[in-house]
């Protein structure tokens, strides 16, 4: 989708039907949002369009997980951090949506980068639907998203004809404000299928209690992936009965996936041949350590 294909028309006649609608702009114009997928970190994972729309971009807002190599190819003066922590600070999402309008009445063209892909759990949609309401031109660059990204850089398939043939995607951060839940996991766990939770790792011991309390085996593989592709990814596995205290003792920490179901057993057949694949984050103590499996690269 270009900018074209959501506002047709010239920036003039772009800018004049923003005016009709109550929307002063500066400049000769209405600049341009790009709504953009970084990936799961690795700055080799962006996509060419990606690369070429941040180079291009008079202001970057970004959020806190595209990665520290990919936020350091961005030149300081054009960066701004809008970015969530998990227990920390926060840009209010209200704020962030004013912001994108504000700079593009200014006539700026803007990239809002975002870990993964904008539209799973990125907040893409309610940016998306915000620049609509106020007129101004959008484009949406996919990008790699992390929930099979990351998975897979850690030798973890998200599907297995030996294994399973479906994946679900959940979030483990859901808007506090909401009165209750709106993930089913008794529905989750009859699926039979992999489940993907993003944002999890501070909710883990109430949904693995919940998947265990719907039926599912406390056997069930389990793997948590730090920081995946990053520098210093790292990966510990378990089962649904023993991943929380595996999360304690090897301190993961956000960003994170967790990945539940059959596959995430796939990891420990595989990689001592695998390149890049993350360092065991339990291996200093855990009796099956691989030095082979390495970090990034396979070097580590």
């Amino acid at each position: 989708m270009t900018a074209d294909d959501a506002e047709p028309g010239t920036a003039e006649e772009r800018s004049a039907g923003a005016q009709s609608n109550g929307d002063a702009t500066d400049g000769d114009g209405v600049g341009t949002v790009h709504l953009v997928g970084s990936g799961p970190g690795d700055p080799e994972l962006l996509t060419m369009k990606a690369a070429r729309l941040i180079d291009e971009a008079d202001v970057v807002l970004h959020d806190k997980l595209p990665g520290p190599e990919i936020l350091e190819m961005i030149p300081a003066e054009k960066r701004e951090d809008v970015g969530k922590r998990a227990g920390g600070e926060w840009t209010p999402q209200e704020y962030t949506n004013n912001r994108l309008v504000e700079l593009a009445r200014e006539g700026k063209d803007v990239v809002r980068l975002k870990g993964g892909d904008p539209f799973v759990f990125g907040r893409g949609g309610e940016e998306m639907e915000h620049l609509a309401d106020n007129g101004i031109p959008f484009e949406v660059v996919p990008g790699i998203t992390s929930a099979v990204a990351g998975a897979g850089s850690a030798g973890i398939p998200v599907t297995h004809r030996d294994h399973v043939s479906s994946v679900s995607f959940v979030t483990g951060h859901e808007d506090p404000t909401k009165d209750e839940s709106a993930v089913d996991w008794d529905a989750l766990a009859a699926t039979g299928g992999t489940l993907v939770v993003l944002m999890g790792v501070g909710k883990l011991p109430l949904y693995t209690a919940e998947l265990r309390e719907a039926g599912m085996d406390g056997d069930t593989p389990v793997a948590l992936i730090e920081r995946a592709t990053w520098p210093d990814m790292r990966v510990a596995t378990g089962t649904l009965d023993t991943i929380v205290d595996v999360r304690d003792e090897a301190d993961i920490e956000p960003p994170a996936i967790t990945v539940i179901g059959e596959v995430a057993a796939t990891r420990d057949r595989v990689k001592g041949f695998l390149q890049g694949g993350g360092a065991d984050a339990v291996a200093e103590t855990g009796a099956d350590a691989n030095p082979t499996s390495g970090g990034s690269g396979g070097d580590e």
